[in-house]
């Protein structure tokens, strides 16, 4: 791993956007796919149905967008200076921890206090 966080945010955020496109293009690809089809798949017995398809596919679409806009907020916070210090006390947040999840926003101690996506 890259000790840069503005280069590794940037490596991120390239990865995220070609995921959500490939995200996006399953899901046109299966609703395509399920507007020509007269089968009754909800009683089929054989596997997933396409509304479980389609509700899988949206869940991961979302966790993806919400992570680019994480990824996003990291960035600005590069840019402003106010990267790797913590929201709630203004401190640095540990270096293993940005290495692990480089759009934390809190030191260790408060990241039990705040709620996670």
């Amino acid at each position: 791993m890259t000790s840069d966080p503005a280069a590794r945010l940037v490596a991120e955020h390239e990865a995220l956007t070609t995921h959500l496109a490939r995200l996006t293009h399953d899901m046109a690809a299966l609703v395509d796919a399920s507007r020509d089809s007269n089968a009754d798949d909800e009683h089929d017995p054989e596997g997933q149905t396409i509304a479980y398809e389609r509700a899988q596919l949206a869940a991961m679409t979302d966790q993806a967008r919400a992570h680019l806009q994480d990824v996003e907020a990291a960035q600005r916070r590069v840019a402003e200076g106010s990267y790797g210090r913590c929201d709630v006390c203004g401190e640095p947040i540990d270096p293993a921890r940005l290495e692990a999840r480089p759009t934390a926003v809190t030191c260790v101690p408060h990241a039990s206090a705040r709620p996670t996506r």
